[in-house]
């Protein structure tokens, strides 16, 4: 729910910002800094919440701890590149290949009620999908028109 309070309210401040500097709505371009906004606050927690990023992803997968490193940086990098005009288009089908590929470490994550937050098996369980798989489809549908066909 987080990410998508912060990438719903950068949308807004930077629509009205660039509003205000070039006198028009720049939608695309405001999507691109939202959700480079986003991508920054959910990396801040692949590095703050660490253990419960761990506890998400499927036992299968190795070097846990280095992958939930791994992927905060890629979502910096992704961000930085959704900001340079000659990467956009490349960042942002980079971007929806690691939204679906993410998608599987939050299933995993409902299946066993993990709180990622809290590092916990308190979590709110297979519930939390209907929420999940809707905005990790919303996450991709906005790269894609936001730093794709903008």
């Amino acid at each position: 729910m987080k990410p998508l309070i912060v990438l719903l309210v950068s949308f807004v401040i930077a629509l009205i910002t660039t509003k205000l500097i070039t006198d028009q709505f720049d939608i695309a371009l405001s999507g691109r800094i939202a959700m480079a906004s986003m991508l920054v606050f959910t990396a801040i927690a692949h590095f703050a919440l660490t253990k419960g990023m761990i506890m998400m992803m499927p036992d299968f997968i190795p070097f846990k701890k280095a992958m939930v490193y791994f992927t905060g940086f890629v979502e910096i990098a992704a961000a930085v590149g959704l900001l340079i005009p000659d990467l956009q288009v490349f960042t942002g089908w980079l971007l929806i290949l690691f939204f679906m590929l993410l998608l599987p470490a939050n299933i995993n994550a409902a299946i066993r009620h993990i709180d990622f937050e809290k590092g916990t098996f308190e979590g709110p369980g297979t519930n939390y999908l209907w929420f999940r798989v809707p905005l990790q489809i919303l996450f991709i549908l906005w790269t894609y028109f936001a730093a794709i066909r903008f």
